[in-house]
This record gives structure tokens, C-alpha cells and sequence, in this order.
């Protein structure tokens, strides 16, 4: 009787069990009805915590499963660490917030494990396929929760828009993967990177390649693919926006990083003059549009799209420095994001939520602790020294210089001088303004422990930053080791 050749499943242990775990939420959610929303999402960070602990204890060399589509290395253990942490802190800001909003359903957390399933399939692709079913999975959670309160037109709306356009995009990146494997008759990555480097690509090869990372770029929101951003990330219910702002973009720019540097580090010639235009157009857009915005979403709406131009600066080089000043940055903008999203979720008053800039005013005179959180998170996101901020751009700038692209580097620290402007605008409303009244207190054990944690990383970071500089180092050569 022949042998069975059977697919190697360990290397997709933690997301195998988190798709059953997030399954076995589900039914209990039925079964036990909308009163288990709280046990329900308590339940899903705990497997997340799991989750993390057993991404974290397979470390060694890489692993390769499922014939070789997916693999686990520690550049994969790096940002699926980022992921679940972003997940698991988003699910905890988000009860109060949904209890006060009538949206307390017991789907979300359900949801919010689905996606993050996919996001960490997504960062574990080593083959074109693995890649879209990955991100198939991500969006068609993220569909539904960035429509998720169904009473709102603003929800409604940004869930709509969203959808519309993931779905162009993905058509569009669908499109240039069926180019690659038309030229190269394979979809794996490590055949592609073999064929890549024999010679001269053909044309439509290069097509192929542009269309991916346009679909890429949609996902991560760079320019001049980001026109979903401002509006979805106003209109989502807020615990989903600041979901948004984190998890599935870290999970995204590990695609991107992996997709660009694996299969097609032979090809970094024609592929860098179109990441150069990404970071440049991005940084531009995220500090000249953000400066008019009067709502504090959309303002960190555009300082996301910024951000992912200055992490791009890391992708340029196409070297293990550069990659490592990705993973350093991504790990430092997590903290600061999630610290930013959580003060706006304390940002109510009279039990309506706030999103105006102005109804910040005075707030160091009513809740001195908040305003002091928001406005050291506001130092980090400007990269103002000796905060987290600066060491994430210091990182980027000088694996770019490293590698002779010093002008990109110099636009850079321009842009981050332009922005610097509205991040000190908010500190100043909150610290010279007249104060407005206060916001509702007291403030849940949950935000403020968030905003405590994150906060302290964020300004401390300078005292111990060498665990993720190695951890990141370590991640980063792990990709040019395959």
C-alpha cells in the first residue's frame, strides 16, 4: 500500500488554533446569546495571550508546511507577535465602548480572531496563493466590522466603502499574481526568486509585479492608494478604527516586506524607484493634508498614511539594516497608535463620543494625567527626542543613507518638521486653550491601564530598547537567510 503523502502541519499550529478557537467562541456565543458578549471577549484575549505564547516558544530555524506554501521563520514570529498583541489591546478598549453604543454583540471579538487569523497567514505566505487566501480572509472580517454598528450611516457607509474598494484592489493584485504565474509557471515563492535571478525578467513579469504591490499599497494605505483611509477610519465605530490603524497594517507590510524581498530581492532595481515614490508621496500627503483636519480621526487618519511612507524608507534599501529599521519602527508605532486610540475612546462627555481637536481644549487642567498620555504620544508620532518615536525614524533614515538614498532620508526629516505641526497643535490646545468641560469620568480600569502601558513604553523606550532591536535584527536576517 503507498505511503500517503501528507502536508507538514506544525508549522501552522497557532493558526489552526486560533481559527478553531475563534469557532468554538462562536458557538458559545449562540448558544449562550448576546448576555455572553463580556465572557466572550475576555475568553477571545485570553486565546490571543495563548496564541502569542505559542507563536513565541517556536523559535529555531524556519519551518516550512502545507508543501511548502507556508513558512514560520522569526521575521513571522516578530510581526504576529505585533498582531495579536494590536488585537487582543483592541478587543479590551473596545467593551465599554460598545456597551455605551448598543453595540455589544458577542460577533465582534469572534471577528476581530477571524481577521487576525488571516493577518497571520497573510505574514506566513511563501507562496502567491497562501498570500490571497491570507488576505482574503483578513478583509472579509474587516468588511463587517467596519460596518459594524448597523444603526450608524457613518458606519454603514465607511463599511461599504472599504469593501468596494479591498475588492478593486484585490481584483487588481489578484490580476498581477496570475501575471507572475503566467511568466514564471509558479506560484511559489522560493521557484520565483530561483527563475528571478537566472537573468533579465521579461516585461510582463515586471507588470505582474507593479499590480501586486498596487493591491499591497491599497492595503497598507499608501499614496496614492490610500483615498479609503480618512473616511473609513471617521466613520468605523472607533475601537475598529484604531483596530485598523494597527493590526491589519503591521500584517500588510509584512506581506509587502516578505513579497518584495523573497521572490523578487533579485529584481530590487526595478522594483525601488516605485517603493521610493510610495514613502515619498506618502510622507508628503500625511504631513500637508493632516494639518487642515479638525476631527481627531482623520487626523491620525493621514498621520497613518504617514507613517507607512516613513516605514517604507526601511523597504527601499532593500538590505537586512533596512528591513530591521521596518521591524523596529512598526514594533514603536503599535505602542504609540494603540496609547493615541485609547485617549480618544476617553474622549466623552455627557455620554456622546468626541472627536473634535477643539474638544481637547484645557484638557491638562481637568485630567492632567490623560493630556500628559496624549501628549507624549503626540511627541513619539512627531519622532521628538528621547521619546520611542525618534529612534523609529533615526532606524529608517539611516539604512536609507546607508544604502546612498540620502535624499529620500532628507525628505523624510522634512516632512517629519512639517507634521511636527499639528501633532504640537493638539498639545497645545490641550495645554494653552481654555478649558472646555470635562470629559466623563471615571475613565474604565481598561483604558486607563492602556494608556498607562503604552504610554510608559513609549517615553521609556530609550532606557531598554535592546530586546526588540534584537529581536528585529534577528527577524530581519531571517529573511535573507531562506
Amino acid at each position: 500500500m503507498p505511503e500517503l503523502d501528507l502536508p507538514v502541519l506544525s508549522p501552522a499550529l497557532p493558526e489552526m488554533l486560533l481559527a478553531a478557537s475563534a469557532m468554538a467562541l462562536l458557538m458559545l456565543g449562540a448558544i449562550r446569546g448576546e448576555g455572553s458578549w463580556r465572557l466572550v471577549s475576555w475568553l477571545a484575549i485570553a486565546v490571543l495571550i495563548v496564541i502569542l505564547i505559542v507563536v513565541e516558544s517556536g523559535g529555531g530555524a524556519a519551518r516550512v508546511g502545507f508543501y511548502g506554501v507556508f513558512v514560520t521563520d522569526a521575521f513571522a514570529r516578530f510581526m504576529k507577535a505585533l498582531v495579536l498583541i494590536g488585537s487582543a489591546v483592541t478587543i479590551l478598549i473596545g467593551m465599554n465602548y460598545n456597551d455605551e453604543q448598543g453595540i455589544a454583540r458577542f460577533e465582534f471579538p469572534v471577528l476581530i480572531l477571524l481577521s487576525t487569523t488571516g493577518m497571520m497567514v497573510m505574514i506566513s505566505a511563501n507562496d502567491l496563493i497562501t498570500l490571497y487566501v491570507g488576505l482574503e480572509l483578513q478583509n472579509l472580517a474587516l468588511y463587517v466590522v467596519a460596518g459594524f454598528n448597523r444603526d450608524s450611516v457613518r458606519s454603514s457607509e465607511a463599511g461599504l466603502k472599504y469593501f468596494v474598494l479591498g475588492a478593486l484592489s484585490s481584483g487588481m493584485l489578484l490580476y498581477g499574481a496570475s501575471l507572475i504565474y503566467g511568466f514564471t509557471g509558479t506560484t511559489a515563492f522560493v521557484d520565483i526568486a530561483k527563475l528571478v535571478a537566472g537573468g533579465m525578467p521579461p516585461t510582463g513579469l515586471i507588470v505582474g509585479l507593479i499590480f501586486v504591490v498596487v493591491g499591497l499599497a491599497f492595503k497598507v494605505s499608501a499614496v496614492p492608494f490610500h483615498m479609503w483611509t480618512p473616511d473609513v477610519y471617521e466613520g468605523a465605530p472607533t475601537p475598529v478604527t484604531a483596530f485598523f490603524a494597527v493590526a491589519p497594517k503591521i500584517a500588510a507590510l509584512a506581506l509587502f516586506v516578505r513579497f518584495m524581498i523573497e521572490p523578487f530581492g533579485a529584481l530590487i532595481d526595478e522594483w525601488r524607484q516605485l517603493i521610493i515614490f510610495l514613502s515619498i508621496a506618502s510622507m508628503v500627503l500625511g504631513a500637508v493634508a493632516a494639518i487642515a483636519q479638525e476631527s481627531i480621526k482623520r487626523l491620525m487618519a493621514y498621520s497613518s498614511i504617514g507613517h507607512v511612507g516613513y516605514a517604507l524608507i526601511g523597504l527601499a534599501p532593500g538590505t537586512a539594516a533596512g528591513i530591521r529599521g521596518v521591524l523596529v519602527y512598526m514594533a514603536i508605532y503599535l505602542f504609540m497608535t494603540l496609547g493615541t486610540w485609547t485617549v480618544i475612546l476617553c474622549m466623552r462627555r455627557q455620554g456622546r463620543m468626541l472627536e473634535g481637536i477643539s474638544d481637547l481644549s484645557g484638557l491638562s487642567r481637568s485630567q492632567p494625567g490623560l493630556a500628559l498620555a496624549l501628549a507624549i504620544f503626540m511627541f513619539a508620532l512627531s519622532g521628538v527626542p528621547p521619546t520611542a518615536g525618534f529612534f523609529g525614524k533615526l532606524y529608517v533614515f539611516l539604512a536609507a543613507i546607508d544604502a546612498k538614498l540620502t535624499g529620500l532620508a532628507v525628505i523624510g526629516v522634512v516632512t517629519s518638521v512639517v507634521s511636527a505641526f499639528y501633532y504640537l497643535r493638539v498639545v497645545k490646545v490641550m495645554y494653552f486653550d481654555e478649558p472646555a468641560p470635562a470629559f466623563d469620568s471615571p475613565i474604565s480600569t481598561e483604558l486607563k491601564g492602556v494608556v498607562f502601558v503604552t504610554a510608559v513604553v513609549t517615553l521609556f523606550f530609550f532606557v531598554l530598547p535592546g530586546p526588540i532591536f534584537a529581536a528585529a535584527e534577528t527577524a530581519a536576517a531571517a529573511l535573507f537567510s531562506q
